[in-house]
């Protein structure tokens, strides 16, 4: 490994996120105070739901999309939200307000089945309702992000078949991604590039991933991944622009010799990958990353003017 390493959720030091309110079942109280319990069902057993969400000029981003995916992920799992949206809206909106965000802040929306009676893995040991957190920082991807671009490594964990545990639950149970991410710190890369059951390129530890190959956009069919919302924009956004897109079975030789490859999350939006297993990607120029990253932007942003 070298000095260079880093993620694709490297976010610039602020010093305003050292004293940080965070939102615990109702109260909001300073970073340091923030707790749950051991026999939370989360800490526990990993049982629970989450949404990465970024807050522009006042407004959440796609809030839509992200409660869709969250009330389904939990209606999945029979796990009770408590509230509906608009009670989910309100706890981020006084969390916004106690830390006085505004813009450019990431929120981690975190929900689990609550505190159990007994250490043991039954649903009904969990019986006084569910722990809502949130927590909000002042987050703005580093610059190296875009210049430097990702390195990934293929890892032999792979994603799973559905009836083994859906990727497509964002859930707290997140073991099978560090273990990739793991592999590859290990192999000296920043992030690891996850096949799915049958060889196919799928996605990474944290990102979907795309690559580019004389003009047209391949991903996974998103059969094996996390259906992200970034992920679905971009895809969108090709099929609006005259921009050729495929979610297909695609394998690593096609990756290798893409022209170009960039990650999609809600935290960096689209972020290039500079190589995979050592070899470089294309020859640097990232044309359509860069056009597909502007037309995001202007969605982000006629997207929080419509709120």
């Amino acid at each position: 490994m070298t000095d260079s390493k880093h993620t694709t959720h490297d976010a610039l030091e602020d010093p305003r996120n050292r004293d940080n309110k965070i939102y615990v079942n109702g109260d909001l109280v300073h970073r340091d105070e923030a707790k749950v319990s051991v026999y939370d069902s989360g800490f526990m057993l990993g049982d629970g739901m989450w949404e990465g969400m970024r807050l522009y000029d006042g407004k959440w981003a796609f809030f839509d999309e992200h409660m869709d995916r969250f009330f389904a992920s939990c209606k999945a799992v029979s796990l009770d939200v408590g509230m509906d949206r608009a009670g989910i809206l309100d706890a981020l909106t006084r969390t916004a307000s106690a830390n006085e965000m505004h813009t450019d802040v990431h929120c981690r929306l975190m929900l689990t089945r609550g505190v159990k009676v007994k250490p043991f893995q039954h649903p009904s040991l969990s019986r006084s309702g569910p722990t809502l957190v949130i927590i909000m920082e002042h987050s703005k991807p580093v610059d190296s992000l875009q210049s430097k671009g990702i390195r990934l490594a293929t890892v032999p964990q792979v994603r799973g078949l559905p009836m083994s545990q859906d990727a497509k639950y964002n859930s707290h149970s997140k073991l099978n991604c560090v273990i990739a991410c793991l592999q590859a710190e290990q192999a000296g890369a920043d992030e690891g590039l996850m096949l799915d059951p049958h060889g196919f390129v799928n996605t990474t530890n944290a990102c979907n991933f795309f690559i580019v190959r004389k003009g047209e956009v391949w991903t996974s069919t998103g059969d094996y991944c996390m259906n992200g919302v970034t992920r679905q924009k971009v895809i969108d956004l090709c099929r609006d622009n005259g921009i050729p897109v495929f979610e297909k079975n695609f394998s690593l030789y096609e990756a290798y010799g893409a022209d170009e490859a960039f990650l999609t999350g809600t935290f960096g939006a689209q972020t290039p990958v500079a190589e995979i297993d050592g070899k470089p990607i294309g020859e640097g120029s990232r044309e359509m990353t860069g056009r597909i990253r502007a037309l995001y932007k202007e969605l982000v942003a006629d997207n929080v003017k419509s709120l």
